[in-house]
């Protein structure tokens, strides 16, 4: 059955008036997208002021406006607010400032395709505020108007300020960022200098008190008294007053895995779903595995259905939808792709690429001992899989030679996305509960509840090439009984050149570098990691040879005993021999 629940609603009122200027610089702009949408990217309203010394003012701001509205909400889903909304305004920024200087700004900037610029977005139950010059965005607290944002002008003297940041300026934009958590009823208000720099804050409150819910009223009244006040410039006003927030935890995985029935148990060769069931390839306590071929097109796809025994738990039915909701949102060669499904699901599975081959598993256990550069290219084609999953925000979380095919021809694919984290979804109430990986191959800060990271996956990454150089995990079983920082800090890792003492000693560093137990201490990322088992870092520091007592401390005092019971022999050899 279909669960019916709350989305968000959102009122909204705006003005904007030339003034006393023969044009009106500013500009404005609003977009509330229908479901599922709204829900994946919320709605986002925006704010720009030109300079008024530059010809081109009115272009540059509603350059502004239109790209960031227009290119927002054509960015992943699976991206953050935050980190959309920067890739929007930096390539904005970097447009407004080619055009800067192709022109009369080249020689001076006040002349330029420059302007003001601050966006509201609401998106599930979080405000994300982003702002870079002089118009702001307020808040409504109680019988107060609290600004959120901080005026970016510089003061020149003699009560003369510029500005200090804004769009267009400058090659590179650094832009303020803050998010706060939405209550219902919530009223922001977003305004241009014209406004602010000539009415009081109670001015702008008394203006809501009085319109109440007519929230255009309110804008055209805070405006125009502006005007009344002395303003000199163009006034905008933009007011948003949330009405309702979505449910917590209703996302549009939980709709589906409300709205779809449960899968029935196939049978070899039996007809499920549009599918002729083939074969069952792993079954597993959470899941199972089966090739089946397309009736329609005779494709072939492995079909993942969740187990008997995890039918009831929602969560369950949630991540299993997350694999190929991740799939389809990632391209890349080295990332298990989502097969092609030519009619609406009658049930709750997962469809997948077949991919003839082998897990990571299996072939270390065919090849026990590979040599360096066969172990170099798998951790190139894995470091490529997971800079794709990564430049889309998110975190595999759970790499392991089980969750790793090579195909026939080499092709390394990443599979199995039940514990991925999407920064996407993450940021509001609607991600699927989180899975931890396993264990032997998790992050030290994973293990003690930190949230996932790319340098997560690098330290799974680098356990990997560890063991297929070693034949072990670099810390055994020991890491993962550490329940403190302190104690993992006491583990000791292995030089790779006990085992494999033709290693030269850069590559040893280079993956204990990756193995360090604090995230910061690794490499930036896995494409790094890469280069760096391929090429010494001049940078790197040799590691320090370890003392045997902490390599061997059996042998070392086995040695100790030796060396003491030699000394005793001697020094009853030198008494005999004197007496």
């Amino acid at each position: 059955m279909a669960r019916v629940t709350a989305s968000l609603r959102v009122a909204v009122g705006a003005y904007s008036d030339q003034g006393p200027k023969p044009s009106n610089q500013d500009a404005h702009g609003l977009h509330i997208p229908r479901e599922p949408q709204r829900a994946s990217k919320g709605v986002a309203l925006a704010i720009a002021d030109g300079i008024s010394s530059s010809d081109c003012a009115a272009q540059a701001s509603q350059a502004a406006i239109r790209g960031f509205l227009g290119d927002y909400y054509c960015t992943s889903e699976a991206w953050s607010v935050k980190k959309s909304v920067e890739r929007v305004l930096a390539a904005t920024n970097a447009w407004l400032f080619a055009h800067t200087q192709a022109g009369q700004g080249r020689y001076d900037r006040d002349r330029g395709w420059v302007c003001t610029f601050s966006a509201l977005v609401i998106k599930s139950r979080t405000a994300h505020l982003f702002h870079v010059g002089d118009a702001r965005i307020w808040q409504v607290q109680g019988r107060a108007l609290e600004q959120l944002t901080t005026d970016h002008r510089i003061a020149a003297g003699g009560g003369r300020s510029y500005l200090g940041r804004a769009l267009g300026i400058a090659p590179h934009l650094e832009i303020d960022y803050r998010s706060l958590p939405l209550q219902e009823g919530d009223t922001f208000l977003l305004t241009t200098d014209g406004v602010h720099e000539a009415l009081a804050p109670q001015a702008m409150l008394a203006a809501l008190d009085r319109h109440g819910a007519d929230l255009d009223a309110a804008a055209r009244d805070i405006a125009q008294e502006a005007l009344r006040q002395g303003s000199r410039d163009n006034v905008t006003v933009q007011i948003l007053r949330v009405q309702q927030l979505p449910a917590p935890q209703v996302s549009e995985l939980q709709r589906l895995a409300g709205e779809l029935p449960l899968p029935p148990l196939p049978e070899p060769r039996g007809v499920f779903d549009g599918w002729r069931m083939l074969r069952e390839l792993h079954a597993s306590s959470r899941s199972h595995l089966w090739l089946a071929q397309d009736l329609g097109t005779g494709a072939r796809a492995v079909l993942k259905l969740p187990s008997l025994d995890l039918r009831g738990d929602p969560a369950t039915i949630e991540r299993l939808l997350l694999e190929e909701w991740v799939a389809r949102r990632v391209a890349s060669a080295h990332v298990l792709q989502a097969a092609d499904v030519p009619r609406p699901r009658g049930f709750a599975y997962v469809a997948m690429e077949y991919v003839q081959g082998a897990t990571l598993r299996q072939w270390m256990l065919d090849h026990p001992r590979p040599a360096l550069e066969t172990v170099r290219d798998i951790v190139d084609q894995l470091a490529r899989g997971l800079r794709a999953l990564h430049r889309m925000e998110m975190v595999h979380q759970d790499l392991r030679p089980e969750n790793i095919m090579i195909d026939a021809a080499g092709t390394v694919r990443i599979i199995d996305f039940g514990a991925v984290q999407v920064a996407g979804l993450a940021e509001t109430a609607e991600a699927p509960a989180h899975r931890l990986g396993t264990p032997q191959y998790t992050a030290p800060e994973a293990l003690l509840g930190a949230p996932g990271s790319p340098r997560s996956d690098l330290f799974a990454l680098a356990v990997i090439a560890y063991e297929l150089l070693s034949g072990r995990l670099p810390y055994g079983a020991q890491l993962a009984q550490c329940r403190t920082l302190p104690q993992q800090k006491r583990l000791r890792l292995p030089s790779l050149r006990a085992s494999r003492p033709e290693l030269a000693h850069w590559v040893d560093d280079a993956i204990a570098r990756a193995l360090q137990l604090e995230p910061q201490r690794r490499h930036e990322d896995v494409a790094e990691f890469a280069y760096a088992l391929r090429r010494p870092d001049p940078g790197l520091r040799p590691r320090r040879a370890r003392p045997l007592i902490e390599r061997d401390p059996v042998v070392f005092w086995k040695g100790l005993a030796l060396l003491l019971a030699l000394a005793c022999v001697a020094l009853l050899a030198v008494r005999a021999s004197g007496s």
